[in-house]
């Protein structure tokens, strides 16, 4: 059995301030989704918790590169012992963000890896948006969580594209992008540089797990993989509790089959959860959600007579035995679909960060501002009340 190790990563330090006087909630998230029985329900082993430096954008002005710079990549290093060594345990390890920039540190131990046994890591990168901004494609860069795909591809300033001399963490044919909205202002820019990428109508138009095959298949000369998950993959209307929802996404049944295919095999390494804002969530319904989908997902890791984990040589990627199952992929969510009100973060203060040139654009998550196994090839109908949504 393939035993599961949770580590908690609470930092904020790659966001920017909701407002001038508060913080971003996600550094929340471990706590809230530990409170709703994650550990008993995956009978995982508690990994701990890796405590991030304090948050304080102090004198950082747009234009000063990324803003808390020295305290993630510190940060990062940390966060790439403690990984290597869940991993060195023979575990899986599932790291709970969080933000974005939570990858940084799980790529930084990805590439010792690959190092360690002469062959590349891949990344699947399951986002609402490409955080693909840098300094050949933005007029200025400060928020990590905006732009880790493409510090973790080589793209932005050393100290943390760089560390340890490691550049870039994953190459560009190791990284598959899901569930990027259709319309992403760096989908272009990707496409580039030659990541491969399936925005939701096409993730939806091939199924989920179609999808995680497909994307097994595209890393077929990995030596394994890492999967990034942000929660902002989902819709709002079903988990508006993040930084920056955006309509468009899939459902929670969606992503739990997802998941669970991308899990269902001895190439995958582990997990990462990102940018769950309990701020936004004051009866935890959403946190109790996201645990119902995640522990449904990771259920291939844990079954009985799973594969070990471990490091694969290249070729063709095999999945453990499971349960055959005839019911259909979920439909997709009807679109367009309105984003609820978000409830306001609680005042925290801080030092404001002045006024931000780029205040109108479209930032994404990194705005520095305000079941079940999975399913055979054929997918699987979720349960609308579970859900939450009509997907009918």
């Amino acid at each position: 059995m393939r035993r599961i190790a949770v580590l908690d990563a609470p930092t904020n330090l790659g966001l920017r301030p909701p407002t001038a006087s508060s913080v971003p909630g996600c550094a929340k998230a471990p706590g809230a989704l530990r409170d709703h029985g994650l550990l008993a329900r995956l009978r995982a082993r508690d990994a701990g918790c890796l405590t991030p430096p304090r948050y304080d954008p102090g004198d950082w002005r747009p234009g000063d590169g990324v803003c808390h710079a020295p305290e993630i990549s510190a940060y990062s290093a940390a966060l790439a012992d403690r990984i290597g060594a869940i991993i060195d345990r023979g575990e899986f390890p599932l790291v709970l963000g969080g933000d974005c920039s939570v990858l940084l540190g799980s790529a930084l131990a990805m590439h010792r890896l690959g190092e360690a046994v002469g062959g590349r890591i891949g990344l699947v990168f399951v986002d609402g948006h490409s955080d693909f901004r840098h300094p050949g494609n933005a007029s200025y860069v400060g928020a990590a969580a905006g732009e880790d795909l493409a510090l973790v591809t080589g793209r932005g300033q050393p100290d943390l594209a760089a560390i340890e001399g490691r550049r870039p963490y994953f190459r560009d044919i190791d990284v598959v992008v899901l569930g990027i909205r259709a319309q992403d202002e760096y989908r272009l820019d990707l496409q580039a540089a030659g990541i491969t990428t399936r925005p939701v109508p096409a993730l939806r138009a091939e199924g989920a797990a179609r999808t995680a095959q497909w994307a097994h298949e595209q890393l077929v000369d990995c030596a394994g993989y890492w999967v990034h998950i942000d929660v902002d993959v989902l819709d709002p209307a079903v988990m508006p509790a993040v930084d920056a929802p955006d309509p468009g996404g899939i459902a929670f049944a969606e992503l739990e089959i997802l998941l669970a295919g991308l899990v269902d095999t001895p190439h995958c390494l582990g997990v990462e959860l990102t940018v769950f804002d309990p701020d936004y969530d004051p009866d935890g319904a959403y946190a109790a959600e996201i645990v119902n989908t995640v522990v449904a997902g990771l259920a291939p890791v844990a079954a009985p007579g799973a594969v070990p984990p471990r490091l694969l040589p290249a070729g063709p990627v095999a999945t453990a035995p499971r349960a055959a199952d005839s019911r259909p992929e979920p439909e997709p969510l009807p679109e367009p679909l309105p984003a609820p009100a978000a409830v306001p973060a609680p005042a925290v203060a801080v030092e404001p960060i002045g006024p931000d040139p780029t205040a109108d654009d479209d930032l994404g998550d990194d705005s520095l501002g305000p079941g079940r196994l999975r399913r055979a090839a054929t997918g699987d109908e979720p349960d609308p009340a579970r859900s939450g949504i009509d997907i009918a």
